[in-house]
């Protein structure tokens, strides 16, 4: 499975973006999907994640860090091969560089699924600037 993530760029506090990570590979639909964030001088931080369809966490299908909730939504389209991340509400906080990844993650523990380290397959990653 390959990953290119998109749809990065500069928007002023308050703005929208909407991130897609495309995936090449058949196996695609079978892998849930995360998204994870590096902003400078910082440790990479889980952000979301959706199941593959019909997969379902204890948390349900989709998971979502702290700092994000209720103002990012994860989606994703198996037809096109992709999965979204809508962000609203964006804050200076959430600048940085923004990468999915991709594994088998349809039975874990949460705690699998937040660490990075879980997943098989990642993107090149897209800048996220929030202008203040």
């Amino acid at each position: 499975v390959q990953l290119q993530a998109s749809g990065g760029g500069l928007v002023q506090v308050g703005g929208s973006l909407r991130l897609s990570c495309t995936a090449s590979g058949r196996t695609f639909n079978s892998n849930a999907v995360g998204w994870f964030r590096r902003a400078p001088g910082k440790e990479r931080e889980f952000v979301a994640a959706i199941n593959s369809s019909g997969k379902r966490w204890s948390s349900g299908r989709t998971y979502y860090g702290s700092s994000v909730k209720g103002r990012f939504t994860i989606s994703r389209d198996d037809a096109k091969n992709t999965v979204y991340l809508q962000m609203n509400s964006l804050k200076p906080e959430d600048t940085a560089v923004y990468y999915c990844a991709a594994g088998q993650l349809g039975n874990a523990i949460m705690s699998t699924v937040l660490s990075g380290n879980s997943y098989d397959y990642w993107g090149q990653g897209t800048q996220v600037t929030v202008s203040s």
